[in-house]
């Protein structure tokens, strides 16, 4: 399996057979460090990470030459600068990464109909459809890469295959800047030595846990009976992979996607000890996803926090609530009791609320009267102000005065 610094490289012969596949998973290399190298260009072929230039700050992305070093996305900036102490830190651009994702998805669309966004950078496109205008699927792979690199000056790695998973799991061993075939026929030989974790949706604790049990490889997954896998998976996840194992995924590609949740999160400049700032933290966060909730016509049934203390432990809660809401109100309550409960009191370096469960406004029954009447019109001149000023421009009474914990948002812990 290829590594995220480029070793262990597989790439397919140009005569490569692509018979009965259709599927690809195109992602982008390094995204965006290669973008910021694109906009200063004396930063090319330098070990480059993307963050904010302060040691509490997480790594967004690196360029190949800083993850040789092990820099990794998500990593802490200060690890990061003890591995690479030549790399040159570039705060994010997210315009920039926007515009480009922008381009490179309307190559994709030009190609085919058939595109599922993953990511601002990654995306699943089905060419079954393509391939008399185009040619076969490995051809419309060469011609897409060459096409984003002409018009847009990035570089992107492409799985092709017959499903979705065995795509994207070709991508990955492609990059960068490689292109991986894996024909129908072959996928279960493909499969078969790949590390169990490598499977899409078996985390780093599930694997650990299969591993501990002599399920090292999917080949040991075809041969482990079914109670061994759901003991340590569960029914349903036991299924799954085992279906993922020999190559079934009968998962097409989508073209609009629901998002399953809606989230913010805040990592602050300085730990946080004082419970009634995460408090307020907690209510501030819940406004901004109510906000992303009634933009986008949904409300959530469920709710969650993810707290990551001093010592980078992460810990998540959730709950369902009694009616779906998109307020802001009700949601930071039930953060603060999610908050209330964990018994752990250490210094907070990270806070988040999310929205879970969602489903269209107005879906449930309607209550003979409204009990968030007037919650529901505060909000909504919140949403007017939003609209209008941007979304720092009107603020709970409650916040005023609290700045220990509000503090700029740092760039997101993203992976490509």
């Amino acid at each position: 399996m290829g590594r995220s610094d480029g070793s262990g490289r597989r790439v397919s012969a140009p005569d490569a057979d692509d018979s009965d596949t259709g599927v690809l998973h195109i992602d982008m290399d390094a995204f965006f460090a290669a973008v910021e190298v694109l906009h200063d260009p004396s930063l090319a072929g330098k070990p480059v990470v993307i963050g904010a230039p302060d040691g509490r700050s997480v790594v967004s992305s690196a360029s190949y030459e800083a993850r040789r070093y092990g820099v990794r996305s998500a990593m802490p900036m200060a690890r990061a600068l003890q591995l690479c102490p030549r790399a040159t830190v570039v705060p994010p651009s997210f315009t920039r990464y926007r515009e480009a994702s922008a381009q490179v998805m309307d190559i994709f669309r030009q190609i085919t109909p058939l595109v599922e966004p993953l990511s601002i950078d990654e995306a699943f496109l089905d060419v079954r459809g393509a391939k008399r205008l185009w040619g076969s699927p490995g051809e419309i792979a060469r011609m897409i890469r060459r096409r984003v690199t002409a018009e847009t000056g990035l570089v992107c790695s492409v799985g092709v295959a017959a499903t979705k998973h065995v795509a994207k799991m070709a991508s990955t061993m492609s990059k960068p800047d490689g292109l991986l075939i894996v024909p129908a026929q072959e996928t279960a030989d493909f499969l078969a030595p790949l590390p169990v974790r490598t499977i899409w949706g078996v985390g780093p604790k599930a694997a650990e846990a299969l591993e501990a049990r002599a399920v090292r490889t999917i080949e040991d997954v075809r041969r482990t009976p079914h109670h061994v896998l759901a003991r340590v998976l569960g029914e349903s996840g036991a299924r799954r992979v085992a279906e993922l194992a020999v190559g079934d995924d009968p998962r097409e590609v989508q073209t609009e996607r629901v998002e399953k949740s809606i989230s913010h999160e805040e990592t602050f400049a300085d730990d946080v000890r004082d419970p009634e700032a995460l408090r307020a933290e907690l209510l501030r966060l819940a406004d901004r996803v109510a906000v992303r909730l009634r933009r986008a016509g949904m409300e959530a049934a469920g709710a969650a926090i993810k707290v990551r203390f001093a010592d980078f432990t992460t810990i998540t809660r959730s709950q369902a609530l009694h009616e779906p809401t998109d307020l802001g109100q009700r949601l930071g309550e039930a953060a603060r009791e999610l908050f209330a409960a964990v018994d752990r009191h250490d210094p907070v370096r990270l806070i988040g609320v999310r929205a879970e469960r969602l489903r269209p406004a107005g879906s449930s029954a309607l209550a003979l009267w409204d009990e968030d009447a007037d919650w529901r019109r505060a909000e909504g001149a919140l949403d007017d102000a939003v609209a209008r000023f941007g979304a720092g421009a009107l603020t709970r009474a409650t916040f005023l005065g609290r700045g220990a914990a509000h503090v700029p948002p740092r760039p997101p812990e993203i992976s490509d």
